[in-house]
């Protein structure tokens, strides 16, 4: 069995000044569409930003990073994230694509949720991460580099209002030609995150 993507994949965060098409995104999305979703309820929907209306969607997340850090914080304990956040904003500039990743079953993260809502939202989340990993490793496999970004929240007010949706946004995916090729990064050995109870 050949499993080369999930090997070779990297987070991609330098990116080649390189139109990515419409083709192509679809190929990759419709990766994301097969993926295997709790109770089949395939709880994902994306949108895809370019152009000037990348700019616009990341001018907004820029405002909300703004606020985060200098007035009204929804986040306070994790505000030590908010450099990380400015980083990622700017990669997301770089990439030619951006793809929002929304829960349309799901209201604001930051909303009062019954625990039995809160259940069927992990699922959808679980869900969501599969169709995202399947975007990720279809575009490793056909040549693109990509970044899991999950940083909108320090923004998701401003964004949320931008995109005018009643939807909860879990995330996004930067999408492009690479710039670089980065090691393979550390990772905890089988020993240490397997228990055989056999």
């Amino acid at each position: 069995m050949e499993c080369s993507s999930i090997y070779n994949r990297r987070s991609i965060r330098k990116f080649l000044n390189k139109a990515v098409s419409k083709d192509i995104i679809d190929e990759i999305i419709d990766a994301g569409r097969m993926a295997p979703s709790a109770k089949n309820a395939q709880p994902w929907r994306y949108i895809v930003y370019g152009n000037k209306n990348k700019q616009e969607l990341l001018d907004c997340m820029e405002a909300g990073i703004a606020r985060e850090e200098k007035s009204i914080s929804y986040m306070p304990k994790v505000k030590c994230g908010i450099l990380f956040a400015k980083n990622t904003l700017k990669i997301m500039r770089e990439a030619p694509i951006v793809i929002l990743v929304l829960n349309p079953k799901a209201k604001s993260p930051f909303s009062p949720i019954s625990t039995g809502d809160r259940v069927f939202e992990l699922m959808d989340t679980l869900s969501i991460g599969a169709s995202i990993e399947n975007i990720l490793l279809r575009a490793e496999e056909i040549g693109l580099g990509t970044l899991w970004i999950a940083n909108t929240m320090y923004a998701y007010n401003e964004l949320i209002e931008y995109l005018s949706v009643e939807e909860q946004l879990v995330g996004a995916i930067a999408v492009g030609y690479t710039d670089e090729k980065p090691p393979q990064p550390s990772r905890k050995k089988l020993e240490e995150i397997v228990e055989y109870r056999l």
